[in-house]
């Protein structure tokens, strides 16, 4: 079966947001939805969100999930807001307790902060089947970037979070708190074992040296042949090598700190200190 996928692309945070829908009715789900952030001034607003809002309503369709591929890092989850205005279920992966674990004593989170993922509605296991009208599909657990990562396929599309870029681009970063660039290596094996043809959606693109466009679309065939950091039959340990040694090089996302403090509470913000006012926490010295 070959849903039909709409693409949205939030350029300042270089992230895709998708509403996959059932080919036979009007149900459909959203994954990796952004809320806008502007971290100079500390305020957030939801143009992101509207536009798949409208994009919903234009086409009368009827939200049966709100999904993350993980907890994301680069930008912030608008899966509340969405599921105010939209209703629907939130889902993600059931190691997303794992996450809270780690990085609720990262940001020493208040006592009242939940690890045990009860911020979502529905916490997917590795083979969990979810259903959006009459589509089924099927979560995959394909950790490595984080403890939590899941790939979600309907019909021939997959939707892989940070597990994969375009094939130009390579793979994800591993050196986050939890990460671990040989379990990445196996996990994109899992999706390395999906059909030739099954399309793969990406989370984000930068624009691969020499092309000048974004791009999120690509097949399981052109990644395991070509993609420069693991296609081509590379082994695992080349790869770990490889991402180690890249890893070492790279910066912090500009947005980690605002974004896993909230992505980990499923998109909601903390809760307001006694004077009414939300804060992040800026850990120092730390990340």
């Amino acid at each position: 079966m070959q849903p039909q996928v709409t693409s949205f692309f939030d350029e300042p945070t270089n992230t895709y947001s998708y509403v996959v829908k059932d080919p036979h009715s009007s149900h459909c789900a959203v994954i990796d939805s952004v809320l806008n952030f502007d971290y100079a001034s500390g305020h957030t607003t939801t143009e992101s969100a509207d536009e798949i809002i409208r994009f919903i309503d234009e086409h009368s369709l009827t939200v049966d999930w709100i999904l993350e591929t993980h907890v994301h890092a680069d930008h912030l989850s608008a899966a509340p807001y969405l599921h105010l205005k939209l209703g629907a279920k939130t889902g993600i992966g059931a190691h997303i307790k794992t996450v809270q674990q780690t990085f609720g004593q990262v940001f020493n989170a208040e006592t009242t902060f939940s690890r045990d993922g009860s911020q979502f509605d529905q916490l997917f296991m590795d083979g969990d089947h979810i259903q959006i009208g009459h589509l089924k599909g099927k979560a995959i657990h394909t950790p490595g970037h984080t403890p939590a990562c899941m790939t979600y396929v309907f019909g021939n599309a997959g939707f892989v979070g940070d597990t994969l870029f375009m094939p130009d681009y390579g793979t994800a970063r591993c050196d986050f708190p939890g990460g671990d660039a040989s379990t990445l290596y196996q996990s994109i094996q899992k999706v390395f074992a999906l059909p030739d043809e099954t399309r793969l959606f990406m989370c984000h693109d930068y624009k691969a040296e020499g092309r000048d466009h974004f791009a999120n679309e690509t097949t399981v065939a052109d990644e395991r042949l070509h993609n420069i950091h693991v296609g081509n039959q590379i082994s695992e340990q080349a790869f770990v090598k490889m991402r180690t040694e890249r890893d070492a090089t790279l910066g912090m996302p500009k947005l980690i700190i605002p974004s896993v403090q909230i992505n980990m509470r499923a998109g909601h913000l903390p809760p307001a200190e006694d004077n009414g006012q939300i804060y992040l926490k800026v850990p120092i010295n730390l990340l």
